[in-house]
């Protein structure tokens, strides 16, 4: 993304998030309370008025986010009744787990890492809601593409405590080297046991003849965001890609895993774009 710009893919994302939390209660996939407050309420309307269409576009991309939030807040509540004492959000963007869950304030020193720009924005939101920003989340500036997390240390990260990563909706749009940089982070600066929670999309989709509708808006507005889909892992490699860098205990969840666990009842027909998975693994032991 631009240097001075905020992240466009980030108020998106959020987007879909508050769009899920208008739907009755037992009809919700996810439950993010605060994401419509931190949009800007033009791109919000705006948004709204586009979501059928493009959810027609690209079935299924509306179905791949809010499961995709689920999982992983699933996941943050399965490592805090395990004993996280860190919690790191890499590319945190409108990200609101810092602020939503209440177990974490007073237990559990929260990190959100982000590109300048779009973390500057997001620090006047969370100003404007709350008032102040809150004592347990430290704002760490890093330009993945540019830079590694040896911030996160300065700024407070004991690499001595045990740790969650959660890297959201952040690895299509990095570049190789980036993300290998932050996995390297992770399995050399956190003890066995922290684990890391994030979602990659199929290196075949950026490949293919025929790209998906949201592959080829996403070329086409690449000139206006500055932010374009380059980063794929191959389909079932996951658990050799993680391995080679450090991690075991390694889980791959795909869009078919992810519609069984959480579209019932009404939501049985909704889709979950198949391009799309997510991973979880765990700092491997010396």
């Amino acid at each position: 993304m631009r240097k001075s710009q905020f992240s466009i893919t980030a108020q998106g994302i959020a987007l879909m998030r508050a769009m899920e939390f208008e739907k009755p209660e037992g009809a919700r996939i996810c439950n993010d309370s605060l994401a419509g407050k931190f949009i800007d309420p033009f791109f919000y309307w705006f948004g709204k008025c586009f979501a059928g269409l493009a959810e027609r576009r690209s079935p299924g991309v509306i179905g791949f986010m809010t499961a995709r939030c689920r999982y992983m807040d699933d996941f943050l509540n399965e490592s805090l009744a395990g004993g996280i004492a860190q919690l790191v959000i890499l590319g945190a963007g409108l990200d609101s787990r810092a602020y939503r869950f209440g177990e974490l304030k007073g237990r559990v020193r929260v990190f959100e890492v982000d590109h300048p720009a779009t973390q500057s924005a997001k620090i006047g939101r969370v100003i404007k809601i709350f008032g102040n920003a809150p004592d347990h989340v430290t704002y760490v500036p890093i330009d993945f593409n540019a830079e590694d997390l040896q911030k996160l240390i300065s700024a407070g990260y004991n690499p001595a405590k045990k740790t969650l990563f959660i890297w959201e909706g952040v690895t299509p749009y990095l570049t190789a080297e980036a993300v290998d940089r932050t996995l390297a982070f992770v399995a050399h600066n956190s003890v066995p046991g922290s684990s890391v929670v994030f979602d990659y999309i199929y290196a075949a989709a950026l490949s293919a003849k025929e790209k998906r509708g949201e592959i080829k808006r996403m070329e086409r507005a690449r000139r206006v965001t500055g932010e374009g889909l380059t980063f794929g892992i191959d389909q079932g490699k996951i658990g050799e890609f993680l391995r080679a860098r450090g991690f075991d205990r390694i889980v791959d969840i795909t869009s078919e895993d992810l519609h069984a666990k959480y579209f019932t009842g009404a939501n049985r027909a909704r889709a979950i774009a198949p391009i799309y998975a997510i991973a979880q693994a765990t700092v491997a032991g010396n």
